[in-house]
Parts: C-alpha cells; sequence; structure tokens
C-alpha cells in the first residue's frame, strides 16, 4: 500500500522525523533558508500532508498547487502565515502548536527585559571591541526591574508567564487585554487598564503579547509610542508588524523612548542597512523566543501528531479550523 507523501519545509528536532518516518513517506528539506514560493509548490504538489513553518506562505497559489493537499501542520502557536480561510473552503486541515513554548518564550521575554534595563549587549560589545580600560562609576549605568511598572498587552498564556516571573522581581504588574481577567486578578496583583490611552503612560517597561490580526497591526505606532515615558523600555517578542518599525527607530533616535529589546522584525530577517541597527539602545534577536531543545523539540512533535492525526481520518489534536474536518 502506497504511504502517503509528506514534505517538511525545514530541518526539525529529529523526535518528530522519526514519527513521520514511520508512517509516511517523508522527504525533508534540507537548506538553510527555506523553500522558496515556486520551490514549495513543487515539493507539495503530490504531498498529502505539509509540516510547514512561519517562514512558509500557505496561499491560494499554494494550495491551487496541490490538489491532494489534506493537511498542513505549523510548527508555530499562530498561523499568520496561512490562509486558513482558503484551507478550510478546500477541507485542508490547518494545525497549530500553542501551548508548548509559553514558559519558555515568557522566560525569553524577561532576558530582553534585563538585556534591555541592565544594557547587557551594549557593554558585551564594548569588551569585545578592546574599550574596557578601567572600572568606571559612572560606566554603563542601567535601569532596576525592582519598583518599576510593567505594562503587559496582552494577557493571554504567556502574557501571564511573564507576569508571573515580573513578580520575583518585584514589579507592578498592569495589563491591557481585550477582556478584562478576573480569574487571574484573584490570584495576581493585576491591575486592569481599559486600553493602551490608560496603560502607556504609567509603564516603565512594555511588552507585547498579543496575536497578529488586522487590529493589532501597528498596534504601537508614532502616537503610542508618544504617550510613554522618555524613560519607558519596549520589548516585543509577538510579531514584528505588531509595532510601526519606522515610528519605533524615530522614537528610540529621538529619545521620544528609552530604549527597545525586539526578539522580532518587520520584515524578518531584518534588513543589515536597517537605520534600528545602527542604534546603541536597540537589542534584536532572531526569532529565538522558543529557541530551547526542549521546545522546539515538544513543537515539532506536536506537529508531527497533529499531521499524523488528519492522515489518519482524525480531527488534529490543536487544529485551527476544524470546521473543515469531515468524518471519514
Amino acid at each position: 500500500m502506497e504511504r502517503p507523501r509528506v514534505f517538511v519545509t525545514r530541518t526539525v528536532p529529529d523526535a518528530a522525523l522519526q514519527l513521520l518516518r514511520a508512517g509516511t513517506d517523508l522527504e525533508v528539506w534540507q537548506g538553510e533558508l527555506p523553500p522558496s514560493p515556486g520551490e514549495l509548490r513543487e515539493k507539495a504538489r503530490d504531498a498529502v500532508g505539509l509540516l510547514t513553518t512561519l517562514t512558509d506562505r500557505v496561499d491560494a497559489a499554494l494550495l491551487d498547487a496541490a490538489p491532494r493537499l489534506k493537511v498542513v501542520s505549523n510548527v508555530a502557536t499562530g498561523t499568520d502565515n496561512v490562509d486558513v480561510a482558503e484551507a478550510t473552503r478546500r477541507g485542508v486541515l490547518v494545525g497549530r502548536t500553542p501551548g508548548v513554548l509559553v514558559k519558555t518564550c515568557a522566560e525569553f521575554t524577561m532576558a530582553l527585559l534585563l538585556a534591555s534595563a541592565r544594557r547587557v549587549v551594549e557593554s558585551d560589545r564594548y569588551v569585545h571591541q578592546g574599550a574596557w580600560k578601567t572600572w568606571h562609576p559612572m560606566a554603563f549605568l542601567g535601569r532596576d526591574l525592582a519598583g518599576q511598572t510593567l505594562g503587559i498587552a496582552g494577557l493571554g498564556q504567556i502574557g501571564l508567564e511573564v507576569a508571573r516571573r515580573a513578580l520575583a522581581f518585584e514589579m507592578r504588574l498592569v495589563y491591557f487585554s481585550r477582556t478584562r481577567k478576573h480569574e487571574e486578578e484573584r490570584h495576581l496583583p493585576l491591575t486592569w487598564a481599559p486600553g493602551l490611552k490608560e496603560l502607556l503612560p504609567q509603564v516603565d517597561f512594555l511588552t507585547l503579547h498579543v496575536p497578529l490580526t488586522p487590529q493589532t497591526r501597528h498596534l504601537i505606532g508614532e502616537r503610542e509610542l508618544a504617550s510613554m515615558k522618555p524613560t519607558a523600555m519596549l520589548v516585543n517578542t509577538s510579531r514584528g508588524p505588531v509595532v510601526d518599525q519606522r515610528a519605533l527607530y524615530q522614537a528610540l533616535r529621538d529619545g521620544v523612548i528609552a530604549a527597545a529589546a525586539l526578539d522580532v522584525t518587520d520584515p524578518e530577517p531584518i534588513s543589515p542597512q536597517d537605520p534600528l541597527l545602527a542604534l546603541p539602545n536597540v537589542v534584536i534577536t532572531p526569532h529565538i523566543a522558543s529557541a530551547s531543545h526542549a521546545t522546539r523539540t515538544r513543537m515539532a512533535v506536536l506537529a508531527a501528531e497533529n499531521l499524523l492525526a488528519a492522515l489518519e481520518g482524525r480531527l488534529p489534536p490543536h487544529c485551527a479550523n476544524p470546521e473543515a474536518f469531515r468524518r471519514p
């Protein structure tokens, strides 16, 4: 009996590949860069399953080229690289990997908070450049976290884990979310702000944990940055387009806010010529908030389980479009 053909768009941890090899005719893209749209369409032509990442655009053109496709399993919490509505219209199931990266991303958010506040990257660069000649009492003065106000935009699972960790640093917590989190407020000292207008002026640090939607694109722009304290620092581990990057550059250059730490940019990867990279008060990492051995393995395995469930005629455990499921 012919085994179902599956294409994996990037090398992922072997635990996931072993699951897929056991029951499918598997091909894994070996390039350092992801397949181009044309290469992805060619590889998907005879596939019944795709294991994708956030760098792969799954749109009508790809779905047109893959008439046998039954499932697209995304190794990501979100699905903003997938046209879910188009996949649903064609009866293609879309899997995602929520939950497994929550604690890891929260830890990395705290790493960026500390790196920005205490000027870790800037001072590390100073040492590597051979500029460190002596200890000086005024060198690289940074900011404490203790006693400062952390604003959390988006109190989902990751935002909540960030809040728990920030309490260990004795920070005051204020949050804005689409709905007020009464249950969480009963267990944690959280103060709700009804909107960004109320949140932004009071925060010393702002961390973003919202999904990318038409409503959150450029959620933080020139007006929002101007409403923040000149000493405030911004951290973004959500999606790059949530922040208007041009406005952020101008705000950092002109001292509208003090600093930023970004794990995501718009576009990704950021151009080496982007003016943000010339600023000393910005830390940028290459979208690695979930990049621990354990978490990336769990994500890949969950994506493989989603894909195999669909090929076996079952609803994937984490399906973005269960309305597309048809029982065999």
